[in-house]
């Protein structure tokens, strides 16, 4: 299984890392970073595994796993960031309840 090492990917990647996120699109692009870096890990490894390679499994799902925290983190933050999702569940003041 070979990866991805095309100079655009890791321009793109680099671009990312090396910005200041600015905007919520941002986040959502990292996390898309993330979520493709984790995929082709995963990949790697189930690739090592057939081989019987326990070094190289072990060594690309915990680089799999640890991309898709980061992942998960930059989809929160984006999440949280928007300001287009209303809360459903506010809770009612005193003066409602009366």
């Amino acid at each position: 299984m070979t990866q991805d090492t095309s100079p655009m990917a890791d321009t793109v990647a680099d671009d990312l890392v090396d910005e200041d996120f600015e905007t919520i699109a941002d986040y959502h692009r990292m996390a898309a970073h993330h979520f493709q870096a984790a995929a082709k890990h995963h990949l790697a490894a189930a690739a090592a595994d057939d081989e019987g390679d326990d070094e190289t499994n072990a060594r690309h799902a915990f680089l799999a796993y640890r991309h898709q925290l980061n992942g998960v983190q930059c989809a929160e933050i984006a999440m949280m960031e928007s300001d287009t999702l209303d809360d459903e569940f506010d809770v009612p003041s005193e003066d409602d309840a009366h």
